[in-house]
């Protein structure tokens, strides 16, 4: 290939010319345009790179004009007369992009991931669904297709100032989420490594206005209502007059102290009626452990009345009775509304535990894991091994007896 005569190029010429070759711009130094056997042409530069000379590509033509190449040309030559290799510049310039696109995340695409990434160590599904419920109602409508790394404090108190007041409960744990969702995406790098705009700091406690509980009203971060242990014998009397599956649920989740969502799904091959023992799995308990619990003969006896009916069509203890599915948590709830009973179901844990303080010898602690309550003390914690099965069973055969005075099934 001949290198031709170096000429002023014009765009005439160049639209003229039709034989491959470079043809010098003399108004450039260094710029040629190349003529490829296919007829098109491009613009390239040769300069002194290293002590070796290299010819560098700047781009096609037409689309880059006579004006614009001898404009690149210039800037290649002063960024080399500086020491800067334009290409590994543009190269370095490329991949930085590449790199930003790959990280480039939408809080809606960080909140699912986040979901999906902890599912498997979460309790059940209604706890999954209320994560992506929540999302989905209060966070994505303001930053679901915001760039997360562009999530700040205002759009934190955008998401949280309509609800904090008015359901407050459901804006603490929004919170909790914005906060889990927005540290996960800083250690995945979809974030700068700032200050999380969700952390309850003092800046936010500032911004959001102390929320007091009413009086009378139960919350979980409250006391949950109750019924005074003393009244508990005439209550399951009462109970008992009741029709319906929830009404059985609920005296099942008295008398064996559990949780209402512990007893809704419990199913019949977590019974054990011989050996008179109700095995939760950890999937379904709060901690996330195995609970063993010794049934009194009262639960045997319910649980007998109940086995023919209930296995016809689902394997659940306590079925709904159209759906043949488990209870939803209100079920047993509208049972003490029904009865004008001032508690709530989780309460007759506290009605159980009042009652093992103040009426027995029991030792706190036998209470304590009867209520599958975790060992508040690390050190004890680490070094007990047993779940003090059997003076359990024997503190929950007097439960069940004191349940059942003066009262006849």
């Amino acid at each position: 290939m001949v290198e031709k005569k170096k000429s002023h190029l014009t765009a005439i010429a160049i639209d003229a010319l039709n034989k491959p070759g470079s043809y010098a711009d003399g108004k450039a130094t260094g710029l040629y345009l190349r003529v490829a056997p296919a007829g098109t042409k491009s613009w390239t530069i040769r300069v002194m790179l290293n002590g070796k000379r290299v010819e560098r590509g700047l781009g096609g033509y037409p689309a880059l004009s006579i004006s614009r190449a001898r404009q690149h040309a210039e800037e290649e030559r002063i960024k080399l007369k500086a020491g800067i290799d334009p290409k590994a510049e543009r190269e370095a310039a490329r991949l930085a992009h590449d790199i930003a696109q790959a990280r480039a995340k939408t809080f809606r695409e960080c909140g699912e991931a986040y979901i999906d990434a902890n599912e498997i160590n979460w309790r059940n599904a209604k706890h999954i669904q209320q994560w992506r419920n929540t999302l989905a109602q209060y966070a994505y409508p303001v930053i679901g297709d915001l760039q997360v790394d562009q999530v700040d404090y205002s759009h934190v108190l955008a998401i949280l100032d309509p609800i904090w007041q008015v359901k407050n409960e459901t804006a603490r744990r929004m919170r909790g989420r914005l906060e889990s969702i927005l540290d996960w995406a800083e250690a995945r790098g979809y974030r700068a490594e700032t200050a999380n705009p969700a952390a309850l700091n003092a800046k936010l406690r500032a911004a959001l206005p102390t929320i007091k509980k009413r009086p009378g009203v139960a919350g979980r971060r409250g006391n949950q209502r109750a019924l005074p242990w003393v009244e508990a014998p005439n209550f399951i009397k009462k109970l008992r007059a009741m029709p319906g599956i929830a009404a059985q649920a609920l005296e099942f989740t008295i008398i064996t102290a559990a949780r209402s969502g512990e007893v809704r799904g419990a199913t019949w091959g977590e019974i054990d009626l011989d050996a008179a023992l109700w095995t939760v799995p950890s999937t379904r308990m709060k901690g996330g452990k195995e609970h063993r619990v010794p049934l009194p003969k009262q639960a045997i006896a319910l649980l007998q009345s109940l086995k023919p009916e209930n296995l016809v069509m689902t394997n659940l203890l306590f079925p709904s009775s159209r759906k043949k599915t488990m209870l939803s948590d209100m079920a047993l709830t509208a049972v003490l509304r029904r009865m004008s009973v001032d508690a709530v179901p989780h309460g007759f844990r506290s009605t159980f535990r009042d009652w093992a303080a103040e009426a027995t010898t029991y030792p706190r602690d036998v209470a304590e894991m009867a209520l599958a309550h975790a060992i508040a003390d690390q050190t004890e914690a680490a070094y007990r091994r047993g779940d003090m099965f059997n003076r359990r069973r024997k503190m929950m055969d007097d439960w069940g007896t004191y349940l059942n005075s003066n009262v006849v099934r």
